[in-house]
């Protein structure tokens, strides 16, 4: 699901200080674009962690019902894919059968090499991923 939640990003001495008053949360970055990446980390994680537990995401305020605390604030409003954001976090380990020559699967126990670790570098590469 992608929904488009209002953010106060509140001048600091360095950067800006995130409220995501949505989900009553805080963030901050040391530019504005970084403070913006950050506040939608913070909305992906907290959102898949409220689908995890079965809650209701929280629905957007309306812009005009966002609250200023200085005149200096700004309000906008950050976009958040949340199944997409899952997809891209979602570090969770999944048991996958290889198929090896036998000949392969020996050579790689003897010199101590860690096939699943090997496995996902080539995919890494493979697949032009840097994470």
């Amino acid at each position: 699901m992608k929904n488009s939640y209002p953010i106060v990003l509140m001048p600091d001495k360095i950067g800006y200080v995130v409220y995501v008053p949505d989900f009553n949360i805080n963030t901050e970055g040391d530019t504005l674009t970084e403070a913006i990446e950050m506040a939608r980390d913070a909305i992906g994680l907290v959102g898949i962690e409220l689908e995890d537990r079965k809650e209701q995401l929280p629905s957007p305020t309306a812009m005009n019902e966002v609250q200023k605390e200085n005149d200096g604030d700004i309000v906008t409003l950050v976009d958040v894919d949340f199944a997409e954001y899952r997809r891209q976090n979602d570090m969770r380990p999944v048991r996958r059968s290889v198929t090896l020559p036998s000949w392969l699967n020996e050579a790689a126990k003897k010199s101590g090499i860690n096939i699943s670790e090997v496995l996902q570098k080539a995919l890494k590469e493979e697949l032009g991923v840097n994470r």
